[in-house]
């Protein structure tokens, strides 16, 4: 098979597609041949350096990449033969090897790809759709709210802008450039506003007419979550769940003490029944069409070419790497 491995902690150019040995199943294992892999801004902090939230960055070298969908090809002892051939998503949890053409993972982990859904969209949804449905259960949007996403045309903000809209909620989309911004609206945003354009948050007040936003889901943080917040009424809601503006693990000058919530962590992995809850329930919603993940795909072959766009941030929705 193909694979990427990270040899060297740094730039992307550092990821090396090479020929690798077929990876097999142990005991309780099912090996994937990938159709689809997901792309992370947490893959590119690793890949860097970083640890980010994880206990230590990953040994190398490594094959990076948490979250596949794709065909089960072969299973392990213990593993119902019944998985041959099924299309499947799986996120690897803490573990990585995704970034390649066959995956092993444990079979608990697996998901059959409900109906007509692509690859793509069930490896966006395994992890990206889980994160966003969990942000949202610290705050349920409803009718009477007013709603600010920052990065509103990436992976999570796009389907937090469905979910608010489909609620009812007034929701205010941020994105950066005219192209993004027509596809925040397009996605059932109200307001769908130039986050780089100087004076946009008046722009935002003079758009709600005087209303305040009641919720922030602020993945970016930084000068824009700064001003975000301030959109806030009394009672208002900032919730946490990234910080791609100042980096992995950097400073919060942007929380506001009894305003802002980190929901990341052990709290986002209780809500809605847990992790795997969670994600049945994501490839449910987009299954019936519900909530609809936008996609920029690569050929694993430029996984180089995907980190360099994500963190330049020259991507719409999730990042997916195809063989």
């Amino acid at each position: 098979m193909h694979a990427v491995r990270l040899y060297a902690f740094g730039p992307a150019e550092n990821l090396a597609y090479e020929e690798a040995e077929d990876p097999v199943p142990g005991p309780g294992q099912v090996r994937i041949a990938v159709a689809a892999a997901g792309v992370h801004l947490l893959d590119a902090a690793l890949r860097a350096g970083h640890r980010g939230p994880l206990p230590a960055p990953p040994a190398l070298p490594t094959v990076p990449g948490r979250e596949v969908a794709g065909v089960v090809d072969a299973v392990g002892d213990g593993v119902a033969e019944a998985w041959l051939g099924r299309r499947v998503v799986a996120h690897l949890g803490l573990a990585s090897g995704g970034y390649a053409e066959l995956a092993v993972t444990g079979a608990e982990r697996l998901h059959e790809i409900p109906g007509p859904l692509s690859f793509a969209a069930a490896v966006a949804m395994i992890g990206t759709g889980r994160t966003a449905l969990g942000v949202t259960g610290f705050a349920e949007p409803g009718p009477d709210d007013v709603v600010v996403v920052p990065a509103a045309a990436g992976g999570i903000g796009t389907l937090l802008v469905q979910y608010a809209a489909t609620a009812g909620a007034t929701v205010v989309g941020l994105a950066g450039g005219e192209a993004k911004t027509e596809r925040v609206r397009a996605n059932g945003a109200d307001l769908a506003v130039d986050y780089t354009a100087p004076g946009w948050a008046a722009e935002v007040r003079a758009g709600l007419g005087g209303r305040a936003a009641t919720i922030v889901y602020d993945g970016v943080g930084g000068a824009v979550a700064r001003d975000a917040v301030a959109l806030l009424g009394p009672g208002g809601r900032h919730l946490v769940f990234g910080w791609s503006a100042e980096g992995i693990g950097e400073g919060r000058g942007y929380a506001v003490a009894g305003v802002s919530e980190s929901v990341l962590g052990p709290g986002l992995t209780r809500r809605g029944g847990g992790l795997r809850a969670l994600e049945e329930r994501a490839l449910a919603e987009a299954a019936r069409g519900r909530l609809r993940p936008a996609v920029t795909r690569f050929p694993l072959a430029r996984a180089a070419a995907a980190h360099r766009a994500l963190e330049n941030r020259g991507t719409v929705g999730k990042v997916v790497l195809e063989p």
